[in-house]
């Protein structure tokens, strides 16, 4: 290129980011300025313009957790142009949830989550308001109350007794180990396909269902990826990474099919008669029935859009969440054997040999109970849980907190408190026998689901489901690691998506008992 084309491409250049960034410095220099009366909290000073964005680090879970140390439990920070304040000890985490539970009900919504409008329709992330009310019944009392989550334990049984199939099938036809993550993501996709469509959407080796399963976990992939869009709002529309692009791609194909099911059931519904629809066979059916104004004075207003994305957030939070847990709990187990015989030993004593875990049996193991919240409580499937959002200035803990600052709890580091637990970084799932913590939001020393106004709604059958699941492949194969790992050569590093896995798959031997 000659100089003087080179000069002018520079200067064209320069042309065109200097605005831009005169522009933010003047929003950073007066976005400090306000600090000046308001007392805001401690935090690790920032980079002009781009705030604390590059102290966050990959992992910054584990990141923030290191800084707490130094900033305390409750701190401050800018990411570009994003307020943010961490929440990251029990005690701090119990001030939020007691007293400022409806000061922060409002979500943080990110770029890729408004394409189509999903956050709208989405009851995780919809403004807290008359639609989200409306959402969270539907699921609180009229899908996920124990005589419908009872009535479905045939379902769940059926898609458990699939997922040892799967197992025994893969074990016999390959010398590796089995990625038991993959086929947990599959069983618990059918267990939602049962309870929500009435049929089973996937199979380890079949195509059916599976462009709907490979959209669902592109979505979970571009939503965990960190998007310069939601630190400089004025850069949205350059889509620099792509990752809107690919969310509506995605996304889009996902809806269309979730749309095609719900058509389809709505044909079967016109043909059925009135009586074998009464108190409808799976979600769908009730959620139409409700629309309908069956046995309703004032039917929910709910429109086909945010209907089938509802639909879809189901699928993704319910299948992300158990398959990543499990895969944790297993890893731990094998890295620690002591644990893994006692659990093993409560099944037999419990169940017997020749019989199969069922739901009735959860109440019966304790330690199995005890290893589930140990796993939970080491590694939540979501380390922030989804951010919250200051809906007015707010005084907290005696701080400043300006409208429309989103909030980060980091459960991961609650889980890790020392204040709270001791030797926090060992799995030891003994500290829980005799204890009452649980992970229902009531217990703010362990609150991987949440608490409060927005907590996953998800819970009583995500309790089931967690349970069977580990119950089943303990109870059922004696476990080993793959010959290429070994407890000392395990890889502990995690992925963050939608939720935070391992980042390399777990791989691991099944024999059968």
């Amino acid at each position: 290129m000659e100089y003087w084309e080179w000069y002018s491409l520079n200067d064209s250049l320069l042309c065109f980011i200097i605005p831009p960034l005169l522009f933010l410095l003047i929003i950073h220099w007066r976005s400090n300025s306000g600090r000046h009366g308001h007392r805001l909290p401690p935090g690790p000073p920032g980079w002009p313009i781009f705030g604390n964005m590059f102290q966050v680090g990959a992992m910054p879970h584990k990141t923030l957790t290191h800084l707490s140390h130094k900033y305390g439990p409750v701190m401050w920070l800018k990411l570009g142009a994003k307020n943010t304040m961490v929440i990251q000890s029990t005690k701090a985490a119990t001030m939020f949830f007691k007293q400022h539970d409806l000061s922060f009900a409002d979500r943080t919504v990110y770029e890729v989550s408004r394409v189509y409008g999903y956050h709208k329709g989405s009851l995780a992330l919809s403004p807290y308001g008359s639609h989200w009310r409306v959402m969270r019944r539907l699921l609180t009392v009229d899908m996920l109350v124990n005589h419908r989550i009872n009535d479905t334990a045939s379902i769940r049984r059926k898609c458990a007794d699939d997922l040892q199939s799967w197992i025994e099938e893969e074990a016999s036809s390959s010398s590796r180990g089995v990625e038991v993550a993959r086929l947990v993501f599959l069983m618990t996709f059918n267990v939602f396909g049962n309870v929500v469509l009435s049929r089973d959407l996937v199979g380890p080796k079949s195509e059916e269902g599976m462009e709907f399963f490979r959209a669902v976990h592109g979505l979970m992939e571009w939503s965990g990826h960190a998007n310069m869009a939601d630190y400089f709002p004025w850069l949205k529309w350059l889509d620099l990474q792509g990752l809107k692009r690919k969310m509506k791609r995605d996304l889009g194909k996902a809806l269309e099919i979730v749309s095609k099911f719900v058509k389809e059931r709505m044909k079967e519904r016109k043909m059925e008669g009135a009586e074998h629809q009464k108190n409808g066979g799976n979600f769908l059916d009730v959620v139409l029935e409700l629309m309908e104004g069956s046995g309703s004075d004032e039917p929910p207003e709910i429109s086909d859009h945010n209907l089938n994305i509802f639909i879809l957030e189901i699928f993704m939070a319910g299948s992300e969440t158990t398959s990543s847990t499990i895969e944790w709990a297993l890893t731990e187990l094998l890295c620690n054997p002591e644990v893994l015989m006692k659990a093993k030993s409560e099944l037999n004593q419990v169940i017997g040999r020749n019989r199969k875990i069922e739901e009735s049996h959860i109440d019966n193991l304790p330690y199995l109970q005890c290893v589930i919240k140990e796993t939970l409580r080491l590694h939540p499937p979501l380390p922030f849980l989804v951010p919250r959002k200051a809906m007015h200035d707010t005084v907290f803990s005696g701080y400043s907190i300006p409208k429309n600052t989103q909030v980060f709890v980091n459960v991961y580091a609650i889980g890790r408190d020392p204040d709270v637990w001791s030797d926090p970084v060992s799995f030891k799932p003994e500290r829980f026998i005799g204890s009452k913590i649980d992970y229902k939001g009531q217990h703010y020393e362990l609150i991987p689901f949440g608490a409060g106004r927005r907590m996953c709604a998800g819970v009583p059958l995500g309790h089931r489901m967690l349970h069977l699941t580990l119950g089943l492949l303990l109870h059922q194969f004696d476990w080993e690691f793959d010959g290429s790992i070994t407890r000392e050569t395990m890889d502990w590093n995690e992925r963050l998506g939608m939720t935070m896995r391992k980042h390399e798959p777990l791989l691991a031997v099944p024999k059968k008992c």
